[in-house]
C-alpha cells in the first residue's frame, strides 16, 4: 500500500462566454491587467460578489488564475469562499450581467444579490 496526498482543487474557472466578455472589455481598457473576483458583506445571506477591472496586482495579497488568456485574480484572504467557483456571462431578457457558481455556497437570496458560507 501507498500513502497519497490529497490535494483539493484550488481555483477560479470561467465559462466561453465570461472570457469573451471580459475579453471584450479588456481591448477597451488597455491599462487592465485582468478581473478581480471580490467579496464583502452585504445582503440579506451575508455576502456580495463584485467585479473590478485590476491595473495593479500584488503576489503578496492575490491569487491569480488564468483562463484562456484572461488573468482572474483574487485576494487570498477571499479564496476560501470561493474557491472552485465558475463565473458565468449570461443574457436573461435585455440584461446582461455575470453569473457565480459556487458550490461553497450554503445560501443564497431570493433576489440572488447575496450567499452565505458556513
Amino acid at each position: 500500500m501507498t500513502a497519497e496526498t490529497f490535494t483539493p482543487t484550488v481555483g477560479v474557472t470561467m465559462t466561453p462566454a465570461a472570457v469573451k466578455h471580459v475579453r471584450k472589455q479588456l481591448e477597451k481598457k488597455p491599462e487592465a491587467l485582468g478581473i478581480r473576483l471580490a467579496i464583502r458583506k452585504s445582503g440579506c445571506s451575508g455576502f456580495k460578489y463584485e467585479t473590478q477591472w485590476v491595473e495593479e496586482a500584488s503576489q503578496d495579497e492575490d491569487a491569480i488564475f488564468t483562463v484562456d488568456g484572461v488573468e482572474i485574480f483574487v485576494r487570498k484572504e477571499h479564496l476560501a469562499m470561493v474557491n472552485g467557483t465558475e463565473i458565468d456571462f449570461v443574457t436573461e431578457g435585455v440584461n446582461s450581467m455575470f453569473a457565480f457558481r459556487n458550490p461553497n455556497a450554503t445560501a443564497e437570496c431570493g433576489c440572488g444579490e447575496s450567499f452565505t458560507v458556513a
